[in-house]
């Protein structure tokens, strides 16, 4: 699972298994965990996060997008 961003209390990552997905990156903080899709830019799920730390979350999605996609073809090219 590499980390991919760490920006206040948020770890961005992906699962090493997740190249036969569309581009995404986890998001997760103590025991909650969120899922964007990264192209479009899109909350795909949210396990425990409040609305207004979601709202956060895609704040920094959408600031970091460029790069979290980047490094998503990074790492899972062949």
């Amino acid at each position: 699972m590499p980390t991919i961003l760490k920006i206040g209390p948020y770890r961005f990552f992906f699962y090493a298994n997740d190249k036969n997905e569309p581009c995404h990156i986890h998001i997760e903080r103590e025991d909650k965990i969120a899922k964007f899709w990264l192209e479009p830019g899109r909350l795909e799920y949210s396990g425990g996060f409040n609305r207004k730390e979601i709202k956060r979350i895609q704040d920094i999605v959408e600031k970091q997008q460029k790069k979290l996609i980047e490094k998503w073809y990074e790492y899972f090219s062949d």
